[in-house]
């Protein structure tokens, strides 16, 4: 019933859902739109439609927000917060770039609005190689917050990274046991996992990719079983795509507690009150988009 009501109301009102890879099955069902958060905040820049209920956490839906101002940008829970997110403070940051004067600062989108406001170059899972790469070898560089991030791109990088100690909660419920268990379990399986997770599952595994980068790669692959090291409800959305092939999760607790928190009954009541509205102050906000605009460039 809930359902139905969703899919009627956001025709009615004209509103375009747009949800992240790790929303639940129930909300991933009825958005317009489905991709990792920075593809989702572009996607909206460009979508035909002023109001755009963004489900995912907050760090995500404020880059959409940052990307288009023009927008009307709701989130049906801003307390759906990210602790790695929350990691990492302006303050914080401002302090370590005194103790490296001229570091090029490059920090992940997950991130807040105001961190990304000190930040010279942002970067997604899927580009942050590239975005290193870019920078002269004769520059310092600062990566935050996610060292497991940092840790994969400095050893492919083969650069040494200032790194903040930071990381997602819910990439540090992999095991290497848990991994080499499946794998006996499902013979000629590929082991994909996220470049969050920390550097001993990242070497139990075949491929590393962020959630597009998965989606890509399953499709490309003459595989037909996968172990997937990330969120379990990345399975769903690659089985959705892909119903010929297997996708296990490499930990069926690596779950998202804030992505829970859009529910479909929040989402309904945003469709209804078209609210609570995401806004991120002017002078922020400028500063935050010149940092995503950068790595956009590159």
């Amino acid at each position: 019933m809930i359902i139905k009501q969703i899919l009627d109301l956001k025709k009615k009102k004209g509103v375009s859902i747009l949800a992240h890879n790790y929303q639940s099955p129930e909300i991933q069902d009825v958005a317009d739109h489905l991709g990792d958060s920075l593809a989702l905040s572009r996607l909206a820049h460009h979508l035909d439609t002023d109001i755009i209920i963004f489900c995912g956490v907050l760090f995500m839906a404020e880059t959409a927000a940052i990307l288009s101002p023009d927008k009307k940008i709701i989130i049906p829970d801003p307390a759906a917060g990210c602790p790695l997110a929350d990691m990492i403070t302006p303050d914080a940051l401002r302090q370590l770039k005194k103790k490296h004067p001229g570091a090029i600062v490059v920090t992940y989108v997950n991130s807040t609005a105001e961190v990304k406001a000190e930040t010279d170059i942002c970067c997604t899972s899927a580009n942050a190689l590239e975005v290193v790469n870019s920078i002269p070898n004769d520059k310092e560089i600062i990566f935050g917050p996610d060292k497991n991030l940092g840790s994969w791109v400095a050893s492919q990088a083969k650069r040494d990274l200032i790194l903040w100690n930071g990381f997602c909660v819910v990439h540090q419920l992999f095991s290497i046991e848990k991994i080499r268990e499946l794998r006996k379990a499902y013979p000629g399986s590929v082991v994909m996992v996220h470049p969050e997770v920390p550097p001993e599952i990242v070497a139990e595994s075949d491929i590393v990719a962020g959630t597009g980068g998965m989606i890509r790669f399953a499709g490309e692959s003459d595989a037909d079983t996968f172990i997937v090291g990330t969120e379990v409800n990345m399975t769903y959305r690659l089985q959705t795509i892909y119903p010929e092939k297997n996708f296990i999760p490499a930990s069926s607790g690596a779950i998202c507690r804030n992505m829970e928190k859009i529910t479909p009954e929040k989402l309904l009541r945003s469709l209804d009150t078209l609210s609570p509205v995401v806004t991120v102050p002017g002078d922020i906000a400028e500063a935050a988009r010149s940092a995503i605009e950068k790595m956009v460039k590159i």
